[in-house]
């Protein structure tokens, strides 16, 4: 049996249980979703728009509130959870905004054809089940439900399991907002419930946020019952550090990405690459940065790194730096847990790793950086590019030739030139390789799950 609950990371206290629905209520969910999908799919789009409005102006109105009911599920500092609420409220306003134009027909040459009309229409699927993860439980569920919602789809969320609060505020969110009962529902599931839902021929697709082994599993099932799917998987980006670089700022962003939602982020930074150039002043700088980071409670408000999220993660982060201290690597800060209570574990750099390490091929989610030194932008791709994963890149370089080479040749769904890493509405997110496919966000997040209906008239 599934245990859902709350239990807070900074003290190890269950704060609340709740109980797994049953199979008989799982049907009565999903079939509520057909019913609500049958009448909702026709709402005219500017009533969706109000909609999600109200949404955008709960999600500001109860920031501190949302915010502390996250901070106790999953850790994370209380400002961070705050500024993750507003960040969900301006890409609610963003589709409100938005949505009508990305949805609009798109024409066709008609007379390329031999009609007298032609266009594309984009309509919605029906319900589709989103697997969500706890590491940024409020905008990963928005960044799907808010053009998902708009496009006229409705949605199921099993969340993660550790997140039961959030995840039913995000049910009542949209409740509270206007949509119709049924539109946004969330099921208390454990992952083995997933398939069954899955495979329900009401459920049309499914999006998935979370970790390789989710990932095959939910794509498996989806393609033996013929049903799209996008995945957003693991990361392991790489940071690269040229001469021309502003090596102070890319200190202090590099120790902000690493550190950011405690460690636990897949866009965030984890391989750090620098120029042989200035590689001894990034690696002081960052080295230093990194120990500047304030551990401690999370809805402290000068606490920069709170606790991971569960035992099991920081036990997870342990293994994979002792493998990579007991093969010859080098703690250059960090490394130990802390004494008491919490989860908690330091930002930490390492140097000196190598393949035969696991942390090399590896995501490493919580606060703990490799540091490699290269010689020149064709070492630095090379190294950058060996992985697995391709979610996000950055690099920072003022060579033009340099900043193109690394637009053009990073394996990666995203490239950031002098800049953290980061998600934004307006544009598409997503991965390569084993960090998934397909997109969300932006105009892309909105037809994601459409159907492109070619329309010839003569």
């Amino acid at each position: 049996m599934t245990t859902i609950a709350t239990t807070n990371p900074a003290t190890e206290r269950v704060e609340q249980t709740f109980d797994a629905l049953s199979e008989d209520a799982i049907d009565r969910y999903v079939g509520r979703a057909a019913e609500a999908f049958a009448s909702y799919r026709l709402t005219p789009v500017g009533r969706r728009a109000a909609w999600m409005s109200a949404a955008a102006d709960i999600l500001d109105e109860e920031a501190d509130r949302i915010g502390a009911m996250v901070t106790a599920e999953m850790g994370k500092t209380f400002t961070a959870a705050k500024a993750e609420a507003r960040k969900c409220a301006h890409a609610c306003r963003y589709y409100a905004e938005h949505a009508e134009g990305f949805l609009a027909d798109r024409p066709a040459d008609a007379e390329a054809v031999g009609a007298s009309g032609a266009y594309v229409r984009y309509q919605p699927l029906g319900p589709v089940l989103a697997v969500m993860p706890w590491n940024f439980p409020l905008w990963q569920v928005i960044r799907f439900a808010a053009p998902g919602l708009m496009a006229g789809n409705v949605g199921l969320l099993k969340h993660a399991s550790n997140v039961p609060r959030t995840a039913l505020f995000l049910e009542d969110l949209f409740r509270r907002a206007g949509f119709p009962e049924g539109v946004f529902q969330t099921l208390l599931i454990g992952s083995r419930q997933v398939e069954r839902v899955l495979r329900d021929p009401r459920v049309r697709a499914a999006t998935l946020t979370g970790s390789e082994p989710a990932g095959r599993s939910v794509a498996a099932i989806a393609g033996d019952e013929i049903k799209p799917t996008v995945l957003e998987l693991g990361g392991s980006d790489p940071f690269v550090v040229m001469p021309s670089a502003d090596v102070a700022a890319a200190a202090e962003a590099a120790a902000t990405s690493r550190c950011l939602n405690n460690g636990q982020s897949c866009i965030s930074a984890k391989r750090f690459i620098a120029d042989i150039g200035v590689a001894d002043e990034f690696e002081r700088r960052f080295v230093e940065a990194m120990r500047d980071r304030t551990v401690g409670d999370p809805m402290d408000e000068g606490t920069d790194v709170g606790p991971l999220a569960s035992e099991q993660g920081r036990a997870d982060v342990e293994a994979l730096v002792a493998d990579a201290v007991g093969k010859g690597a080098t703690v250059l800060c960090g490394g130990e847990r802390p004494a008491g209570p919490g989860w908690f574990y330091p930002p930490t750099v390492i140097s000196g790793v190598t393949p035969e390490m696991r942390m090399f091929h590896e995501e490493v989610f919580g606060p703990v950086a490799s540091l490699f030194r290269v010689r020149g932008v064709s070492e630095a791709v090379e190294l950058a590019n060996a992985t697995g994963f391709g979610l996000g890149s950055n690099a920072w370089t003022r060579e033009p030739d340099e900043q193109e080479r690394f637009v053009r040749e990073l394996d990666a769904g995203q490239v950031f030139i002098n800049g953290m890493t980061t998600s934004y509405p307006e544009l598409p997110f997503g991965g390569v390789k084993r960090s998934g496919y397909g997109r969300e966000l932006s105009q892309e997040g909105v037809h994601a799950f459409c159907d492109a209906k070619s329309v010839w008239i003569k």
